[in-house]
């Protein structure tokens, strides 16, 4: 289910270097056509490489234009069926059009934190390359099987 760009609703996030979906894209498949010269379209974004798509949907959450979906498998498109978010400030809707016609919405929060705020290391010691460079089992060693909160943050 690669995404595609949904040209009449892309608008190239207003002219800007890079569009959302270049920024969030983990495969760094979306691309924008400055010229038109690649897809016939100018400013608008595309999916350069469709059969490398990760199907994470976060092109799709991310664009502010609804312009991204994903392609269905073959049994689903034929028949009907569909899915696509819908990103709001603070949670996502999702839109299910099943094959029968029936529709569900999900409505679920954004968990995420604000952009630069994410304690990667957890309040780890910090590495010491002399004991990386000696040694295998690195932060595993100072773990206590079953002691549960060493992993969890409470």
């Amino acid at each position: 289910m690669p995404t595609f760009v949904r040209t009449e609703k892309c608008d190239g996030c207003k002219g800007q270097d890079k569009t959302a979906c270049m920024y969030i894209c983990p495969h760094d498949l979306m691309h924008l056509d400055k010229d038109g010269s690649v897809t016939g379209h100018a400013m608008k974004a595309y999916n350069a490489e469709p059969e490398q798509c990760w199907e994470c949907y976060s092109c799709v959450k991310i664009c502010p234009q609804n312009a991204i979906e994903c392609r269905a498998y073959a049994d689903i498109v034929p028949l009907g069926g569909s899915v696509q978010p819908l990103r709001g400030t603070d949670s996502i809707m999702w839109t299910i059009k099943f094959r029968n016609g029936t529709m569900k919405r999900f409505k679920f929060p954004i968990r995420t934190t604000p952009e630069g705020s994410a304690d990667p290391y957890g309040g780890k010691p910090k590495a010491d390359m002399a004991d990386i460079a000696n040694d295998e089992v690195l932060f595993t060693r100072q773990l206590h099987a079953g002691d549960r909160s060493q992993f969890v943050k409470s």
